[in-house]
């Protein structure tokens, strides 16, 4: 359980801040932002489910996601080493349950004929929003998996690019499965 009996700790304001290891690391470091990026794909989640109040299988199932991007954080806040006491990490029964619920809500879905413009309905347009800073915390985390000695678990970034899938797929459910998406007209304004 985690107790936040006092917010601030002043401990930043040297411009650094602590891994859930208790190492220090600037405020900028790509680790920082790798979790940052997931934490803010995490916010952009609860903004969607402010309009998904119609839709409860589609909510619940973002609602285990925000759940899953906490994990995540955690998993990337404790960069795994040799030696160490093992954390919390994202593991792939979380992956094949995101890879059910894509299944479950594309089943509904038209095939596609052309790229899906953002937009249609509010939630639909907050999904594309998050699907884009899902997309850029996966690339971080890419990133910060390629340097020597920052481990990033293969779960987690599996994890982020089945999420990015999840949540264009779900745009497309939140736009009455599909009938409201707005497509792409290549070359329309010329």
């Amino acid at each position: 359980m985690v107790v936040l009996n006092r917010i601030y700790t002043k401990t930043g304001d040297d411009g650094t801040t602590a891994l859930g290891s208790g190492e220090r690391r600037p405020k900028y470091d790509l680790r920082i932002e790798a979790y940052g990026t997931v934490d803010e794909t995490n916010a952009a989640i609860g903004v969607v489910r402010l309009h998904t109040g119609d839709a409860p299988e589609l909510d619940a199932m973002l609602g285990r996601i925000q759940n899953d991007l906490f994990d995540l954080g955690a998993d990337l806040a404790v960069p795994e080493r040799e030696g160490k006491a093992e954390r919390l990490r994202v593991v792939a029964s979380q992956v094949e349950r995101l890879e059910r619920d894509i299944d479950a809500l594309n089943d509904k879905l038209a095939p596609l004929t052309s790229f899906v413009l953002p937009g249609g309905t509010p939630a639909a347009a907050y999904l594309h929003v998050a699907r884009t800073i899902c997309r850029r915390a996966e690339r971080v985390m890419v990133e910060l998996a390629a340097r020597p000695d920052e481990p990033v678990g293969a779960a987690g970034i599996q994890y982020m690019n089945r999420l990015s899938d999840f949540l264009f797929v779900a745009s497309r459910a939140a736009n009455d499965d599909g009938a409201g998406d707005v497509l792409w007209v290549p070359g329309q304004n010329r």
